[in-house]
């Protein structure tokens, strides 16, 4: 697997009443997509980014981060073989990506992600 993005998400209420601290206050202008219960927001001048989640759409659990691959079939393949723990099946979602949940060794869970064509 290699991956291509690392993305922080923070868990947040509401997407809505969260977005101008991140937006005004830290800078993070751009809103790069915003789906109700997750959006991310860069900096122009920068691309340092977050994306704030209210719950995801289709997995069981909020993922803590969200890792862009090259290659989302073989690092679910390695996953299974590895024996970690998958939260959330891979799926290809309506939004325009392929993606499961596993569980890291120390708990928390990854959103394994690529953008589909």
């Amino acid at each position: 697997m290699r991956p291509i993005r690392v993305i922080t998400n923070l868990r947040v209420p509401d997407v809505e009443e969260a977005k101008t601290f991140y937006t005004d206050y830290l800078g993070l202008g751009t809103e790069e997509f915003n789906l109700g219960w997750v959006a991310r927001y860069t900096s122009p001048d920068t691309g340092a980014n977050v994306q704030l989640v209210s719950r995801d759409a289709t997995a069981p659990e909020d993922s803590v981060i969200s890792v862009q691959v090259d290659d989302v079939d073989g690092a679910y393949a390695e996953a299974q073989k590895l024996g970690y723990e998958i939260v959330h099946p891979l799926t290809t979602e309506p939004w325009g990506v392929r993606r499961f949940f596993v569980r890291a060794p120390d708990g928390n869970v990854i959103n394994i992600v690529a953008h589909v064509a």
